[in-house]
C-alpha cells in the first residue's frame, strides 16, 4: 500500500498546503480514500477531470495535481453532465455536499440520475452548510441546533443514499469516516462503474454542526458514527440506526453510450 507521503508526493499540489481544512474536519479523510482508490486502479489522471459546487467538501478536487472544475453553487452535476457528454472518454469525479447536492443542486441530482451518465459523485454529507454559517441543510437531522434552526430543527432531513437508490442511479454506498478502508473500497467500485456512482460520506463539520450541538471533543463525535450506523445486513434489527454499506449494484445503460448508440443509427 503507498505510504502518506507518496500519496501527496504522487497526488497533492504542494501549493495547497498545508491544509485551509479546520482540526477535525473528515473532508481529508475522503480525498485520502479517494486518491487510494484511483492509486489502486492505477487511473491516468491526465485523463480525469473532478468537479465541484460550493462548500468545504467542493474545495477538494482543488487539491488534487489533475484538472479541476469548481461550479457555482449546486451546479456541479450540470457542468459535470456537460463535461462527460463532451467528452465521454473522460473520468470525472464530483466532490458535493449536502447542500450543495441536495438544496440548490437538488433538481439537477435526480436529472443526472434519471439519464444514468457516468459520473462518480461523492457527497460528503456533514448536516450542515458549513462553510457559510451553519445554517440547516437539507439533511440536518431533526433537533439539531443550527443558525437557522436555534430550537432545534423540526424539518425531515433526506435520505441522500435512498434518494440515489429511488431516482435509479446503479451503484450507490454509504459509509462513514470511522470506516476508511470501506470508503475507499466502494469509492473503488464506484470509478469502475460505467453509469452513475453515488457514494455519501457522513463526516463531521466539528465547527459549525456539532460545537453548535455541544460536542467538543473529535473522539466523542467520531465514536457517534460508529455507534449510530449499521450495516445493512443488520438494519431491521436496528430501525434507528442509518444503515451503511453497498446499497445498490446493479448493470443499467449508461446515457454516452446510449446516445454514440443514436447517433451511428441516425442517417441526416
Amino acid at each position: 500500500m503507498i505510504s502518506n507521503k507518496e500519496l501527496h508526493d504522487k497526488y497533492i499540489k504542494k501549493a495547497m498546503m498545508p491544509s485551509i481544512l479546520c482540526a477535525g474536519c473528515g473532508n481529508g479523510t475522503v480525498l485520502n480514500a479517494t486518491l487510494r482508490a484511483i492509486d489502486v486502479l492505477d487511473m491516468d489522471l491526465d485523463n480525469m477531470v473532478f468537479v465541484s459546487g460550493i462548500g468545504c467538501s467542493s474545495r477538494l478536487n482543488a487539491y488534487i495535481n489533475a484538472d479541476a472544475l469548481h461550479a457555482t453553487h449546486g451546479r456541479a452535476l450540470a457542468f459535470a453532465t456537460g463535461i462527460k457528454a463532451g467528452n465521454p472518454k473522460l473520468d470525472v469525479v464530483v466532490f458535493t455536499g449536502d447542500g450543495d447536492c441536495a438544496g440548490i443542486g437538488g433538481n439537477h441530482f435526480i436529472h443526472a440520475i434519471r439519464r444514468n451518465i457516468g459520473l462518480t459523485v461523492i457527497a460528503i454529507n456533514n448536516y450542515t452548510y458549513g462553510m457559510t454559517g451553519g445554517q440547516m441543510s437539507p439533511t440536518t437531522p431533526q433537533k439539531s441546533i443550527s443558525t437557522t434552526s436555534p430550537y432545534g430543527a423540526i424539518d425531515h432531513p433526506f435520505d441522500l443514499a435512498e434518494l440515489a437508490k429511488a431516482a435509479g442511479a446503479p451503484y450507490v454506498a454509504r459509509w462513514t469516516i470511522a470506516h476508511p478502508l470501506q470508503l475507499q473500497r466502494a469509492i473503488k467500485k464506484g470509478l469502475k462503474n460505467n453509469g452513475f456512482s453515488f457514494i455519501e460520506v457522513l463526516s463531521p463539520c466539528p465547527t459549525s454542526f456539532w460545537r453548535r450541538n455541544k460536542v467538543r471533543n473529535f473522539e466523542t463525535i467520531y465514536n457517534w458514527y460508529k455507534e449510530n450506523t449499521v450495516t445493512i445486513k443488520k438494519a431491521k434489527e436496528h430501525p434507528d440506526k442509518i444503515p451503511i454499506g453497498e446499497l445498490k449494484n446493479i448493470d443499467k445503460d449508461e446515457w454516452t453510450d446510449l446516445w454514440k448508440s443514436l447517433v451511428s443509427e441516425v442517417r441526416i
